[in-house]
């Protein structure tokens, strides 16, 4: 496998008049591994992968893909990538077999590689059921498994996912995942966007964007263990009550409830946050239990996205 990144992208940016979408995005995507861009609506998520795969000019910066500069190598770069956008693209008034057809010639492949890779991409993704069916009348997992299949005909190095599970349930996007590591197993690199945060989990690595900046970047699992704050749980009667108390504190950065729970991110800087917690809530008259526990990936993404928003001094 080579030593060189999938994906390098040096000072990234894009401004449309005078929103900046991405900005000065700076990161390494290694190869062979599934590497996640967390965010919401908003967050420069999709224009940074328009950028990656030579769609979009940049403003600044360059960004090199496996081994290519874009967006000046962009067309050597294309026989080599798979994108599948976030709305789904393909013809609604063609058959599955086909708008798989249509692809795989547009890829250049012969008739033998059409037949042998379409005939393994229906098994694949579980479409033999459904290959004189119309595009447009398939559900939405149906259609998510066809745009996969439409994506990979070519068997690219790099698969480039924007939201690709917005508009399914939870057992296809859980179908999904499972063909998406299928393919790394291959040896394929995936660069996936996303707003749900157990697809997040998922990722080997993640990139939390928090409009146009990189606010956090590395493996799930480190992001919770070195997060700059600590987590309170608090169980009350008058949760509301809870909320308006601690809301006041300089020492709790954020308060998010869940049914009679509050979730409180409290100021490392707090020796023992549950203890701290706990004692103000006692001096305005309020009974509530208060235990520390481990972080979640939400909560790391409400304490980095709100120290970015901090350090440009907004809200």
């Amino acid at each position: 496998m080579s030593a060189e990144p999938a994906i390098e992208a040096r000072g990234l940016t894009r401004r449309f008049g005078d929103l900046v979408a991405v900005n000065h995005l700076s990161l390494k995507v290694p190869r062979g591994m599934v590497y996640g861009f967390l965010g919401p609506n908003g967050s420069g998520k999709s224009t940074t992968i328009r950028l990656l795969c030579g769609l979009l000019m940049p403003s600044e910066g360059s960004a090199r893909v496996l081994g290519h500069e874009v967006p000046g190598e962009a067309e050597q770069l294309k026989q080599k990538i798979g994108y599948m956008t976030q709305r789904f693209s393909l013809y609604e008034d063609l058959t599955v077999l086909e708008n798989l057809g249509f692809i795989a010639r547009i890829y250049g492949l012969s008739r033998m590689q059409r037949r042998q890779r379409i005939d393994e991409a229906m098994k694949q993704y579980r479409l033999e059921g459904f290959a004189r069916h119309f595009a447009g009348t398939l559900s939405g997992g149906q259609r998510q498994r066809l745009s996969l299949a439409a994506a990979t005909l070519h068997r690219p190095e790099l698969l480039l996912l924007d939201e690709p599970t917005s508009a399914v349930d939870p057992q296809s996007r859980r179908d999904f995942w499972d063909a998406l590591f299928e393919l790394v197993e291959q040896g394929t690199t995936i660069l996936v966007s996303t707003h749900y945060m157990d697809e997040a989990e998922r990722c080997h690595r993640l990139a939390i964007l928090d409009q146009g900046v990189l606010a956090a970047d590395g493996p799930p699992a480190r992001l919770m263990s070195e997060m700059d704050c600590r987590v309170v749980q608090v169980e009350s009667e008058k949760p509301r009550a809870v909320q308006r108390t601690l809301s006041d504190d300089p020492d709790i950065l954020s308060i998010t409830q869940l049914g009679t729970r509050q979730r409180v991110l409290v100021a490392r800087r707090v020796d023992e946050p549950a203890r701290h917690v706990s004692s103000r809530l006692r001096h305005a008259g309020l009974q509530a239990a208060s235990l520390e526990v481990p972080p979640s990936l939400e909560d790391v993404f409400v304490a980095v996205t709100r120290d970015t928003a901090a350090g440009r001094g907004e809200g």
